[in-house]
């Protein structure tokens, strides 16, 4: 009984978003004209190749940079926001700045640091430093407050500190999987620096919104494939790293 008043009351909000958005099943219709609009788009335009690859570069260093500086601080800090390794009072101040800055999203920070610190990467690597701070720093106290039980108490039974669970029960456990998030956020920020890249933050996310305002779709296609490639490329090497950690 409870499984089918439950149904019903997700079909009932499903129905009310369905009917708020204003979607109509003629709307699917027009994806036709949709697939003639993208006819314009080829063949790709391979004279912005080379200058494609190089913003790709700056998009990859923007959401290596930032990924990266954000697991340095979020990797320690997770263990001080996890209720069975963080002091009481401490853990729950810091999840609410953690969530707090989880909250605003990426492209909030990037416009306030574009005003502030001016046009080009930097704003874009801070933008999504900060919100991954509080993304990678809630997944992994996650992590930690998950991690197996018995192997924490069998280290404290022979003598050993907080500081000696953390280190060689928690971590040796975790760190596969902290570094699964990593490259995922790792792939999130580069999409995310193709959005910034609209604002001002540089990165060929720059160079695509300028392409697609002034109808040079050919070219905008040309560097669709570069950045499905760079995600691609993300992707296996991520894969590569957690099979040999693992």
């Amino acid at each position: 009984m409870r499984r089918k008043i439950l149904f019903a009351a997700l079909l009932l909000i499903m129905g009310w978003a369905t009917v708020g958005v204003g979607l109509n099943p003629e709307d699917f219709l027009d994806i036709g004209k949709t697939f003639q609009f993208m006819l314009r788009f080829f063949p790709p335009d391979t004279s912005v190749l080379k200058e494609a690859i190089e913003q790709s570069v700056v998009t990859l260093q923007i959401a290596l940079t930032g990924t990266f500086y954000a697991l340095v601080v979020a990797f320690p800090c997770s263990f001080l926001l996890a209720r069975n390794t963080g002091p009481k009072g401490l853990s729950g101040i810091l999840r609410s700045i953690f969530s707090f800055v989880r909250s605003v999203p990426e492209i909030v920070w990037g416009l306030l640091f574009v005003v502030t610190v001016g046009l080009g990467p930097v704003a874009g690597v801070i933008a999504i430093f900060l919100h991954n701070i509080g993304v990678l720093g809630k997944l992994i106290s996650e992590l930690v407050e998950a991690s197996d039980k018995e192997t924490q108490e069998a280290i404290i039974a022979v003598g050993g500190n907080k500081v000696h669970t953390i280190g060689f029960a928690i971590v040796p456990e975790i760190l596969p999987n902290v570094l699964s998030q990593y490259f995922y956020r790792l792939e999130v920020g580069i999409r995310t620096s193709l959005i910034l890249g609209v604002i001002g933050a540089g990165g060929i996310g720059n160079m695509l919104f300028i392409d697609f305002k002034v109808f040079e779709y050919p070219a905008v296609l040309t560097e669709i494939i570069v950045i499905m490639i760079l995600v691609l490329l993300i992707d296996a090497v991520g894969a590569w790293v957690r099979k040999k950690v693992m």
